[in-house]
């Protein structure tokens, strides 16, 4: 039996969500899939991979755009595969407290591909993150890293879990 292929794809603005889909599949690799993890532009054709991870970043209340097309670009592949999308943004730990349902854009794209589930992490907003908007939020308070690596990973053993059922 071959190894099962999973692509870990992200749209991002600054990085955040980057880095949670790193995290995604070193832990996908751990526990022996092959994980490929790429930029949602960079993807063009999912049908190389047995399942597909797609996160995007959320800035008020929308989706990273990059995520969108890419799932729109490859919505029918997509329907074929197990599929699990995620978001990342709240700068709190609400993310930690409790279930956050995907805003409705990622709702319309979860039922145009028929993915399985949502998650919902934390976001980041650094002294490195560039721009006005960042800069202002840190200067009010309200910045700092709210990814919470041992979540991530145990949503990507879940993941692990189900391919291997």
């Amino acid at each position: 039996m071959s190894t099962k292929r999973v692509l870990v794809a992200y749209g991002t603005k600054h990085g955040a969500t980057a880095g949670i889909a790193e995290q995604i599949g070193k832990t996908l690799r751990e526990d022996g899939l092959d994980a490929v993890v790429l930029p949602a532009d960079d993807v063009h054709d999912v049908r190389a991979y047995d399942a597909v991870v797609l996160g995007g970043s959320l800035y008020a209340g929308h989706w990273s755009s990059k995520a969108k097309h890419c799932a729109e670009r490859n919505a029918e592949s997509l329907r074929h595969r197990p599929v699990w999308m995620f978001s990342s943004g709240p700068l709190d730990r609400s993310a930690e407290e409790h279930d956050i349902p995907p805003v409705s854009g990622v709702a319309r794209e979860m039922q145009l591909i028929g993915a399985r589930e949502h998650m919902t992490f934390g976001g980041s907003i650094t002294a490195h993150t560039p721009g006005f908007l960042a800069k202002a939020l840190l200067h009010e308070g309200k910045g700092g890293d709210f990814r919470n690596p041992e979540r991530i990973q145990n949503w990507a053993h879940h993941i692990s879990a189900e391919l291997a059922a």
